[in-house]
């Protein structure tokens, strides 16, 4: 690989200048990442952010880093299924809790998040692994769960109860075949 740095100070055009490059270098049939060095803290992946600039422009990966925060994207040229336990194994922080958004067909003990108002179905009926369900329309759940029903507007109380039953939530990773 080849590696090369932009400097200048703010406004001078860095920005810009890697956001052209990447096209041009692109339509030469090459692969291009970007690293961002943030000075302060950033914002990534909104219209108008180097990040997004960046990733429209066609970068493969964008690493941007500052002295509080780093985030690394990357842009798959196919689509991509992502299993969550290939994810929890990229983690590199050693954390207490490790909080998984979607991937509801997953193996992992849940919470279900429902809102009637969502018009979207319930996933408890037919999901061991979901152990309570969050809520702020526990009248209208479908069917009356064996679960624990949390206030979905009480963060507190539904941390008290994960923390609670943190036991049910301990991570092994799955046996490799």
């Amino acid at each position: 690989m080849n590696v090369v740095g932009f400097a200048g100070f703010s406004g001078s055009g860095k920005t810009t200048l890697v956001e052209q490059l990447i096209p041009a270098l692109r339509l030469r049939g090459l692969r291009v990442s970007v690293i961002k060095h943030a000075h302060h803290s950033f914002d990534i992946d909104h219209p108008g952010k180097d990040t997004w600039r960046h990733r429209e422009a066609g970068a493969v990966e964008i690493v941007a880093a500052s002295p509080r925060r780093m985030v690394v994207m990357r842009e798959f040229e196919t689509e991509a299924t992502h299993d969550v336990h290939a994810l929890i194994a990229r983690l590199s922080a050693e954390v207490d809790w490790v909080l998984v958004e979607g991937f509801k067909a997953s193996s992992l003990p849940k919470v279900e998040v429902w809102r009637e108002a969502s018009g979207q179905p319930v996933i408890y009926p037919s999901q061991a692994q979901v152990l309570a369900i969050a809520t702020d329309s526990p009248g209208a759940l479908p069917e009356p769960p064996a679960r624990p029903v949390l206030d979905l507007n009480a963060p507190d109380d539904v941390a008290a109860w994960l923390v609670d039953n943190a036991s049910r939530f301990h991570y092994s990773p799955p046996d490799k075949p």
